[in-house]
């Protein structure tokens, strides 16, 4: 391990996903593999939502939002991992190393807001459809969803800038393979109490704020659709919720587990794997979740028109 007194003019050291050479070929090609499949699928969906009139609704214009921040999140750390694991270099600079802890936790906060908004969004379609369309307006989805990618940026504006103030002598090398807040913070000379508490606070009224506004969502939404008296009516009702359901899920169960769980003084292998899951994993499941059981996107792949897109035309 090299030790230094200062941050400034040095670089950090970050792991790489192997040591063995068969092992780096292997991981470096499945983590590309599905680093393309992400923006591919990605950007197929922000591209259908933008030129498909049946899809320029406020649920589709919250997913496209969704799919541009599970863009940016592995974005953000994977490009780099891939040069850390296929090479012998594996420093990183202060300046990457805080521009990517800014832009990963800018974009985690986002999401986290926006899946809670997307769940609103569903409240407003199921139990209000006949004032749906003017809760839901545009001027107003624009607004929330600017609202959402401010809060964002506030947040990471506030942690990341006095988290590299700290002196750090302890090492350089981080015990993760991307820059982190808590595993950052455990290389620091100084006492980390403040900072600590303050990312669990944030995390925790940002986390809660979403999560409850989440749960109020759907205990109308589910007390709505048990009051529907067709069977068909209620699978339509269900089945439109079902996909946000399991990518809220994923989303909170991985972020719990890595900002509100007590921390050891180590980063552990488990820390490792949940932050893969969801910088590189879920952005990709996201939006395959979201088109498995949804009619418009499947119309809108294969090409088939809809009666909006005929009468648009």
């Amino acid at each position: 391990m090299e030790y230094s007194n200062e941050t400034s003019g040095s670089s950090f050291f970050l792991l790489s996903l192997a040591d063995s050479p068969d092992l780096k070929v292997l991981y470096t090609l499945t983590l590309l593999i599905l680093y393309i499949l992400t923006l591919s699928v990605n950007s197929l969906l922000i591209v259908l939502v933008r030129i498909k009139p049946h899809l320029q609704t406020p649920m589709y214009f919250f997913l496209s939002n969704i799919s541009a921040v599970d863009i940016g999140v592995p974005s953000s750390t994977i490009p780099k991992l891939l040069v850390i694991t296929s090479s012998q270099d594996k420093s990183i600079s202060v300046f990457e190393c805080a521009a990517q802890m800014y832009v990963l936790s800018a974009l985690i906060t986002t999401e986290c807001i926006m899946l809670a908004i997307m769940a609103y969004d569903r409240y407003a379609a199921i139990c209000k459809p006949l004032q749906y369309h003017t809760i839901m307006n545009m001027r107003f989805c624009i607004g929330i969803a600017a609202s959402c990618w401010a809060a964002g940026i506030i947040n990471s504006s506030v942690h990341i800038p006095y988290t590299f103030k700290l002196p750090y002598c302890r090492s350089h090398h981080i015990d993760h393979f991307f820059c982190e807040i808590p595993p950052i913070l455990q290389l620091s000379c100084k006492n980390t109490w403040f900072p600590r508490v303050t990312v669990y606070i944030t995390a925790f009224i940002v986390g809660l704020c979403a999560f409850l506004l989440t749960i109020i969502s759907y205990v109308f939404i589910i007390s709505t659709i048990l009051k529907i008296r067709s069977t068909e009516g209620r699978h339509k009702a269900f089945s439109t919720c079902a996909s946000h359901l399991i990518v809220v899920s994923l989303y909170y169960g991985t972020l719990i587990f890595m900002y509100l769980l007590p921390r050891t003084e180590y980063f552990s292998e488990t820390d490792k794997i949940m932050s893969i899951t969801y910088t590189a994993v879920s952005p990709l499941l996201n939006p395959i979740i979201y088109s498995i059981r949804n009619k418009d996107i499947k119309l809108a792949i294969r090409g088939k028109p809809t009666k909006k897109d005929a009468i648009s035309q």
